[in-house]
């Protein structure tokens, strides 16, 4: 009998970065954090349902490919970093539970048969399961990042915790990429803390506080657009009675950024 799996809002890096050696060495503490997580769970996931920064539509999509492709949504990098493979089997019997239980949730939803991995979902994979021997899917966000909804969503995706799925939010805690550098010091080290003190609050005023997060110090300059912070939702939704845990914090990033990472158990 599966044991019930936490959930996690993770931070995937920029980029291909596990492929680029100065950012590698950047992100050593995110790596650190990525290459643990397997070992903080009782059991080998039966699949990964990510929900990626990187993927939004209208509807709440799930993707059902049994081979997913790949998506390289990243600009400037090397062309290596766009051959690259991350060669998971999707899960589309679980993809098609999920959509049900999204549907059952009185949330929009649709199947996506063509969908690939993004690299907010194949980067950090990489790391964590570098066999690719773990079926992955992905549910996307939904436009206008309502976080009630995606709240939602993760209650709706609750009960795959206890049919072995380990459920992960792919984003970043700070995601602005016009202030990156030392304007992003500032600004970061606030909501960050702001973050951290809101996941440690009891459950109903911890959703309260993230639903509010607007108000948090600083939250539209580290999130002009909040794609980078709705998995945090999901995540949280999921697991919304738990304990949070704060599993990665990095300083410097990109020569400012303060960022932190999120378990759920």
């Amino acid at each position: 009998m599966p044991q019930r799996l936490p959930t996690y809002f993770i931070s995937h890096g920029g980029g291909p970065w596990p492929w680029l050696p100065e950012m590698r060495a950047m992100f050593a503490p995110l790596e650190a954090s990525l290459a643990a997580m397997p070992g903080q769970l009782d059991q080998t996931p039966r699949a990964v349902l990510m929900i990626s920064g990187h993927w939004e539509r209208d509807a709440f999509a799930v993707m059902t490919s049994p081979r997913p492709p790949m998506v390289y949504d990243y600009h400037g990098f090397p062309p290596e970093t766009y051959e690259l493979v991350y060669p998971a089997p999707g899960a589309p019997e679980l993809a098609r539970q999920s959509a049900e239980l999204i549907a059952a949730a009185g949330l929009p939803v649709t199947l996506d048969p063509e969908q690939g991995f993004d690299h907010g979902t194949f980067a950090p994979l990489a790391i964590m399961y570098p066999k690719a021997d773990i079926p992955v899917f992905q549910v996307s966000m939904r436009h206008g990042y309502d976080p009630a909804e995606h709240l939602a969503l993760g209650r709706a995706l609750a009960p795959l915790r206890d049919q072995g799925v380990l459920i992960i939010g792919s984003g970043l805690s700070y995601h602005n990429l016009r202030r990156f550098g030392p304007a992003a010091r500032v600004p970061s080290e606030a909501f960050d803390s702001w973050l951290t003190a809101s996941l440690a609050l009891p459950p109903a005023e911890r959703s309260a506080a993230i639903t509010a997060w607007e108000t948090a110090p600083h939250a539209r300059d580290c999130h002009a657009e909040e794609d980078h912070l709705v998995p945090l939702f999901v995540a949280l939704g999921a697991a919304e009675d738990a304990k949070a845990s704060r599993i990665y914090h990095q300083t410097g990033i990109f020569g400012g950024v303060t960022a932190s990472g999120f378990r759920f158990d």
